[in-house]
């Protein structure tokens, strides 16, 4: 490994890997340090596939897509591998919104797209739990198109924390508004049988 001046500032685990440890908002950006942010989802967590539903919507409806993503990610990595495609999925679907909230369009739509993309390639799997698929496909192409023309929802990104819709988030880096999608007005609904 090739280590710079800089490397010795970042957060390391014991194999050198790089491991942030700052705070995060609600969309996953880094706060400053000594900043209160959102808690960050415990890794590598297993869960059978109805609590990763449920835990995963459960941020998405609080506006916490990035969050959301992180559960996927824990089921791609612990679930059988015929499954990998529909986390995976679900997980870029996320991270999409996750872009498009923080008004990164280009990244949110690229994503969005390719995340419906591989819903659709494991249509049979999410049936399986039902996921619906062609319900959360539709959406992520309507909100690709959106993001990409710049028309967004027109609302303000949420904060993240639950009750939190409509509010204006600060974007820790630039210190202005946030111009993305709101992510509460525009989170998906992952199954079909639950409202």
């Amino acid at each position: 490994m090739n280590r710079t001046a800089s490397d010795d500032d970042r957060d390391r685990d014991a194999e050198g890997r790089a491991r942030s440890a700052r705070p995060r908002d609600g969309l996953g950006r880094p706060l400053p340090y000594g900043t209160e942010g959102v808690p960050r989802q415990p890794e590598g967590v297993v869960r059978a596939p109805a609590d990763t539903l449920v835990e995963a919507q459960r941020l998405l409806d609080a506006g916490m897509p990035f969050h959301a993503h992180e559960v996927f990610e824990d089921a791609w990595k612990s679930g059988p591998e015929a499954e990998r495609d529909l986390w995976q999925g679900l997980a870029q679907l996320s991270v999409g919104l996750t872009h498009a909230a923080r008004g990164n369009t280009a990244g949110g739509a690229r994503l969005l797209r390719r995340g419906a993309a591989r819903l659709v390639d494991a249509a049979q799997e999410a049936a399986a739990y039902g996921i619906d698929a062609d319900g959360i496909v539709t959406w992520a192409r309507e909100l690709a198109d959106r993001t990409e023309g710049g028309r967004g929802t027109g609302a303000p990104a949420a904060t993240g924390g639950a009750g939190s819709a409509g509010a204006v988030e600060t974007d820790s880096v630039a210190g202005g508004a946030s111009p993305g999608v709101d992510p509460v007005a525009e989170a998906p609904r992952l199954r079909r049988d639950v409202a």
